[in-house]
């Protein structure tokens, strides 16, 4: 275990000097205080768990309200993290904070053990950084970093997928397309490529032109929904909830009724989808579990139990925006109705 002694020998400086760095003291220049830090880093130093405390640190993703995507996340690894005698605290993960630091820097500086991060995009300062980092990390819906102390978790999107293309199979549903959000984002990519991998499972028709992707809902609806509709297909699974609702509201505005001319599933089962009308089904993610799984994955990386991934089923919930296909004939008609409305 690297020594404050250590540290001040290595810079040249004196013990008590490492420590008011270490420890947030003012009286220290910051120049001084990040070039401790930096060298702490590098020699592997480790705060004393004399307090226990870990860190959320959350970026493009609301979770402040009951409702919002993180808040379960959230409350799920406080419920594990505070009765193991851990402080858990939430840090807006912004621009600023990642300009000023970096991951290790700011874990060292704050005394924090590990950190579950959530929504952080292959964009964002840090990412790079979590590919070498040396404090435990807990990534959600990102790729194996291949660094021993990053883990990913998620759901397994692949048999979520598989779940809702093998029930609409089962009502009767033999062509089903496929809408989602640009592939320049990891999980985007990994439910195109689970559409696909489902559907040649499954043994039902497949090709390019049944799936389509944009970055924005409108513009995905615009190039891609009449296409699909246009194949013939009497379901679309999207990539998300707020994009299957989307196209909900779509086909209302084109005569185009939903299940009764076409089944709707997302994904993630917002709390917005026992509202709609009708009821959207969607494969879902326990959140409140992958926040306790979180936990379970940061507090093993502290133990030296080095975690790759942690992978949590799929649930298919199904409400009424699915129901067998009509005959072919209605479907024609169908398809007349979105024509005359564009």
């Amino acid at each position: 275990m690297t020594t404050m002694e250590e540290i001040a020998k290595r810079l040249g400086v004196t013990k008590g000097t490492v420590s008011k760095a270490i420890n947030g003291a003012n009286d220290i220049s910051e120049t001084m205080r990040k070039t401790i830090l930096e060298t702490a880093v590098e020699m592997g130093y480790r705060v004393s768990r004399g307090e226990k405390r870990v860190c959320i640190l959350i970026a493009n993703m609301a979770y402040q309200k009951p409702d919002d995507f993180g808040a379960e996340m959230i409350l799920g690894f406080r419920k594990m993290a505070e009765p193991a005698g851990f402080q858990a605290e939430v840090v807006p993960l912004t621009k600023e904070l990642q300009a000023q630091y970096t991951y290790d820097e700011f874990m060292l500086a704050n005394h924090f053990e590990g950190a579950f991060v959530l929504g952080l995009s292959f964009k964002e300062p840090w990412m790079e950084g979590f590919k070498s980092c040396r404090t435990p990390a807990v990534l959600y819906d990102c790729p194996s970093l291949m660094n021993p102390v990053v883990t990913s978790i998620g759901i397994d999107n692949y048999e979520g997928m598989a779940l809702a293309v093998a029930w609409l199979k089962e009502l009767g549903h033999r062509k089903i397309g496929y809408l989602g959000g640009a592939l320049g984002s990891h999980i985007y990519q990994v439910r195109y490529d689970a559409y696909f991998q489902a559907m040649r499972e499954s043994g039902l028709e497949v090709s390019n032109d049944m799936a389509g992707v944009a970055f924005l809902a409108a513009d995905c609806l615009k190039e891609h929904f009449q296409r699909i509709v246009d194949l013939g297909c009497t379901a679309i699974i999207c990539s998300h909830d707020l994009l299957a609702y989307a196209v909900m509201i779509h086909c209302g505005e084109c005569g185009i009724r939903i299940p009764e001319d076409l089944s709707v599933i997302g994904i993630d089962d917002l709390p917005l989808c026992r509202h709609t009308r009708p009821p959207l089904a969607s494969i879902r993610q326990n959140r409140l579990n992958l926040g306790r799984s979180a936990f379970y994955a940061v507090s093993s990386q502290i133990a030296q139990v080095q975690v790759s991934s942690v992978t949590l089923h799929a649930e298919l919930i199904r409400r009424e925006s699915v129901s067998s296909p009509r005959m072919k004939e209605t479907v024609s008609a169908m398809e007349s109705k979105a024509k005359l409305r564009t």
